[in-house]
């Protein structure tokens, strides 16, 4: 049978909330570091519960877009609202869990081969991609490609390649872990921290040292405020 007909979705209130904000800041040319309006005047304003504009808010805050600070309401992190697709924003939350579960598992392993069988030419590479993610850091961005390469290189040093195989199956999703994590507020140099132990771990061969250094890290990327939002709670 077709799905031509299939019930139309409606959108979320917090949604339509969403848009009328995306909205609002381009026709007041708002720019990062502004101050969007309290949480009780939007309301007011736009004829919503709080509960709404607060789920609104929770979205954009997830997405980085917007920084709220406690007391003292909620800052643009960017010139603009261009909001992803609440839809995909669901979609990637219910992927997340599991992409994380099977990163601890053969990264954990792939840092403590990486141990065991690096050579000076691993090294430096590893210590290349901690230089580069640090000068992105320093440069104000997030540290991805960096943060990239260091993973990529533990993978070359640990030399397996049925793990490296399981690696570039998941490299997408990888990707979209990658950069929500660190978009968290303070991530990257914490995360340029843990890079640093595993790579001393791994520079010394201390095998068991860095499979415990690259559990704490993948278990720090799992701490994400996507992971915490409800999609469904203002429905």
């Amino acid at each position: 049978m077709s799905d031509a007909l299939r019930p139309m979705s409606r959108p979320r209130l917090y949604e339509q909330v969403i848009e009328r904000l995306r909205e609002y800041v381009a026709h007041s040319r708002l720019r990062a570091g502004d101050r969007l309006p309290a949480e009780r005047e939007l309301a007011q304003r736009l004829g919503v519960s709080r509960a709404s504009v607060k789920q609104a808010i929770v979205v954009l805050e997830v997405q980085g877009l917007v920084e709220t600070r406690h007391g003292g309401g909620s800052f643009l992190v960017r010139d603009t609202l261009d909001v992803e697709p609440v839809e995909q924003l669901v979609a990637r939350r219910r992927r997340l869990p599991d992409v994380l579960e099977a990163r601890e598992a053969i990264e954990t392993k792939l840092a403590e081969l990486a141990a065991e069988r690096r050579t000076p030419e691993d090294l430096d590479e590893l210590e290349a991609a901690l230089a580069h993610m640090r000068a992105e850091i320093e440069a104000g961005g997030h540290g991805v490609e960096g943060d990239r390469r260091f993973h990529a290189a533990v993978t070359a040093a640990a030399r397996s390649a049925l793990l490296a195989e399981f690696m570039r199956s998941i490299s997408d999703q990888i990707t979209e872990s990658r950069t929500e994590s660190l978009r968290q507020p303070g991530r990257p140099r914490r995360s340029l921290r843990q890079h640093q132990a595993i790579f001393d771990a791994i520079s010394r061969g201390e095998p068991a040292r860095a499979a415990a250094a690259m559990r704490r890290h993948v278990r720090t990327v799992a701490k994400v405020r996507l992971l915490d939002w409800d999609p469904d709670e203002d429905a």
